[in-house]
């Protein structure tokens, strides 16, 4: 005896705690068109919650603006805001600014047929409200295992900022100078005056950024990044 095959079964909507492989979660995820954000991390679904502005929303812009002007003065660099990354079979998270050099040009991850990042991006930024957030625990895990170089993590609610550094397999503290910036090891010209992004002082953000812009060590990326092409 044949046992009858149910057809036009619903797909399940994603639920916060799920546990589901890639492709599950992939599939159910398109079927929820108006989902704005969910992520699989770890094996386990995070359907996001509204955002509010000054916790996440302002926040969030401030650092595209920062990574944007970085972005358009440096060739062979993009830029991406929320974009899905496929790191692996148990983690597709959707970071909230990734930075990433050109797959042509050297860089470590690629995009796929389908319009998705697969591998992982040189730089992940991520906005938690507080050190509550997954972001700095299975998240964090999840990044440093498949190779971000460079982990982000501004807790808005307590005006904290992490920037983490992949150093032998572990992430490191990246620390301010003297001067209270911090510069990052994998894109050179990226600094940021850490205080000024918290208190909301972007013009002095951008003063910062510019010097890295107009450093020596920028100006050598750039040429390294033109001989690749």
């Amino acid at each position: 005896m044949t046992a009858s095959v149910k057809k036009n079964v619903p797909i399940p909507y994603l639920e916060s705690g799920d546990r589901l492989t890639r492709h599950e979660f992939e599939t159910r995820y398109h079927a929820m068109p108006d989902t704005k954000k969910a992520e699989l991390i770890e094996g386990v679904v995070y359907v996001a919650s509204p955002l509010r502005f000054n916790s996440h929303g302002k926040p969030h812009g401030n650092l595209i603006g920062w990574l944007w002007t970085y972005k358009v003065s440096t060739p062979g660099v993009e830029l991406g805001d929320n974009s899905t990354v496929r790191l692996d079979l148990d983690n597709e998270p959707q970071p909230d600014v990734v930075l990433l050099i050109d797959e042509s040009l050297g860089g470590q991850a690629h995009i796929s047929d389908d319009d998705y990042i697969e591998g992982a991006p040189e730089l992940v930024a991520e906005v938690a409200a507080s050190s509550a957030a997954n972001d700095l625990y299975d998240k964090k895990k999840a990044y440093r295992r498949n190779g971000v170089k460079e982990y982000i993590v501004w807790q808005s609610l307590e005006n904290k900022l992490d920037w983490f550094s992949l150093q032998n397999d572990e992430y490191v503290s990246l620390e301010p100078g003297a001067d209270g910036v911090i510069k990052s090891q994998v894109f050179p010209g990226l600094w940021l005056d850490v205080q000024a992004l918290c208190a909301d002082e972007m013009t002095q953000v951008l003063v910062v950024l510019q010097n890295g812009l107009n450093s020596p060590e920028h100006q050598v990326f750039v040429q390294q990044l033109a001989n690749h092409s």
